[in-house]
């Protein structure tokens, strides 16, 4: 099943089912993190709506840290020994086709394709074995970094959080074996990275068993999985697209504060 948010500019954001192409949207009713759906009857086709990120957490962005050897390695770093978190704030989210918006404390921005993982149910201290019962589904990200502010300030708040750094989308597919899929991304166009779910440090079970010991998860959090190699620069007026086999593709423009 693949869940998507989406408005057609006349009432507030809905949810709906997409169909297998990616064309077609059956409108639902309710929150499928918190209530029972069922379809309304009323189907929309994506040229005539918007699609939204399909999810806003509630309360938090988990994102791991060099977990694909490969991309520690292009940075010069080593592999952690346990997956690294960091925090993002939920500010930072935005959607399919949303602008990228490079601030001017910052001139040095990269790209960062991702899985991420969408939470649905409260849980605590989940062993990886349980880790499946928590979780509502998968979708793509893309983990937008400062990367002269992350190297400055020592910590990562400012370089993974500002608004807009984080976009998601383009719904979240429920059912969906992450062991070996294959995560692309696209500058302008351009293949620039080009990695596989298989060569994670750290599976997602491992990553969710982990994240949980530290922070109670609540439903709609999400987790970022990691990168893989090919991590580059973008600058305004570029466009980059995430896509992951089993969900679809993530596309966003990057613009400039100033414009």
């Amino acid at each position: 099943m693949r869940i998507c948010r989406f408005t057609d500019d006349s009432d507030e954001p809905r949810y709906g089912l997409m169909d297998g192409e990616g064309t077609k949207i059956a409108e639902i009713t309710g929150d499928p993190l918190y209530t029972s759906i069922e379809l309304t009857g009323r189907t929309f086709t994506t040229e005539d709506v918007r699609l939204l990120a399909p999810v806003i957490p509630r309360s938090k962005v988990v994102g791991v840290r060099r977990n694909y050897a490969d991309h520690a390695a292009e940075l010069g770093n080593e592999v952690d020994a346990e997956p690294g978190l960091f925090l993002v704030p939920n500010t930072a989210v935005v959607g399919p086709g949303d602008p990228v918006v490079i601030p001017a404390l910052t001139q040095e921005v990269s790209y960062e394709g991702e899985l991420a993982v969408v939470i649905g149910r409260m849980c605590k201290d989940v062993s990886p074995d349980e880790v499946r019962s928590v979780i509502l589904g998968y979708t793509c990200a893309n983990d937008v970094t400062a990367r002269d502010l992350q190297k400055s300030d020592g910590q990562w708040a400012r370089a993974k959080g500002m608004d807009t750094f984080c976009p998601l989308g383009p719904w979240i597919e429920t059912e969906l074996d992450t062991e070996d899929l294959v995560v692309r991304t696209r500058l302008d166009g351009e293949v620039v990275q080009d990695g596989r779910t298989a060569d994670m440090v750290f599976d997602v079970p491992a990553i969710v068993s982990h994240v949980s010991k530290a922070f109670t998860l609540l439903p709609g959090d999400v987790i970022l999985t990691g990168t893989p190699a090919g991590v580059g620069p973008v600058t305004a007026g570029q466009r980059v697209e995430v896509s992951i086999q089993g969900i679809g593709r993530l596309s966003n423009p990057f613009v400039s504060a100033e414009e």
